[in-house]
């Protein structure tokens, strides 16, 4: 590490195809290569911007859309609006030059997770601009309600299915521990999958009396699937011991019990890092089992993170 801010971190650790940038569990995006730009005003700023950005993508051919995002030091205050007015201005002068590509920029990429190409900014002051062409995402993004909805957990597994790319499908299984009120199961069940939820609490809003979810009385740490029986998904959003949780995951991981999983671990005032070091680390179970593994802080995540995983073959 070289710097750091509230928000952000610099090191002089390659990022590009390095398993740690895909890796990273807090990190919004791992930006490749930043170069820092400065002018003391914003048509100052956004024309170091606007010429560096030209100047990188000359020989560059703009066949669809590409995200440009603007990001700001929380702490400061009045940065938002200052990061705001050097956009405007850049986009303002981008159009006057190359308008088609200007035309193709979007705040969101394509993909939400993975490398991605555009202009990527930082604002750590009102005048200092750290840019970048490339940065690796980490899959945070913020997902729209749904009235139907019992709670707002039901955001977080709809956030989760971008980080895998894959979300439960019609006529696939799926077995939700700790399931009260309901949110993930009706997240699965509106999009066709079959639905045990678990949990000694009831279920609300759409959940209950949803016709494909099946609500049972269970303590979701005694539960253990029927002999031979495999879920298409493991869900759990138990408020309990984090590490209690993650060897709840482990075990069914280990006797194969589902394919792929979503799992929320509330780590509150405590540190996470052992927690991240034993779900994700060489030698541990999950890895070992897992074709695709990942450890996320997700936009709607509070003081938790997010483990989304499916099982080789």
């Amino acid at each position: 590490m070289t710097a750091r801010g509230e928000s952000w971190v610099r090191t002089s650790a390659p990022t590009r195809g390095a398993p740690s940038a895909d890796g990273l569990c807090y990190a919004q995006a791992a930006w490749v290569d930043p170069q820092t730009l400065t002018g003391d005003s914003v048509n100052a700023l956004a024309r170091a911007v606007l010429e560096w950005f030209l100047d990188d993508c000359r020989d560059e051919r703009f066949t669809g859309e590409w995200p440009l995002q603007v990001y700001t030091e929380k702490t400061v205050e009045g940065l938002g609006q200052r990061a705001r007015a050097v956009e405007r201005q850049f986009r303002q002068e981008l159009a006057k030059r190359l308008a088609r590509v200007e035309r193709l920029a979007r705040p969101q990429p394509a993909a939400p997770r993975g490398l991605a190409r555009g202009l990527f900014l930082f604002l750590p002051d009102f005048r200092t601009a750290q840019t970048s062409r490339e940065a690796v995402l980490g899959g945070q993004r913020r997902m729209a309600d749904d009235p139907g909805a019992p709670s707002r957990s039901y955001l977080k597994v709809e956030e989760a299915y971008g980080v895998l790319g894959r979300e439960p499908a019609a006529g696939e299984t799926v077995v939700d521990l700790g399931a009260a009120p309901g949110g993930w199961s009706y997240s699965a069940a509106k999009r066709g999958a079959r639905v045990l939820a678990l949990d000694n609490g009831p279920l609300k809003g759409a959940a209950k009396g949803h016709p494909l979810i099946q609500h049972e009385l269970v303590d979701g740490f005694q539960f253990a699937p029927a002999t031979g029986k495999t879920y298409d998904w493991f869900f759990c959003d138990i408020v309990d011991d984090p590490d209690k949780v993650l060897g709840l995951l482990e075990r069914w991981v280990e006797r194969r019990w589902c394919r792929r999983f979503i799992v929320n671990l509330k780590f509150g005032r405590s540190d996470p890092v052992p927690r991240l070091a034993r779900a994700t680390g060489a030698g541990h179970p999950l890895p070992a089992a897992c074709a695709a593994l990942w450890a996320r802080h997700l936009f709607h995540d509070r003081e938790e993170f997010t483990l989304v995983g499916e099982l080789r073959a």
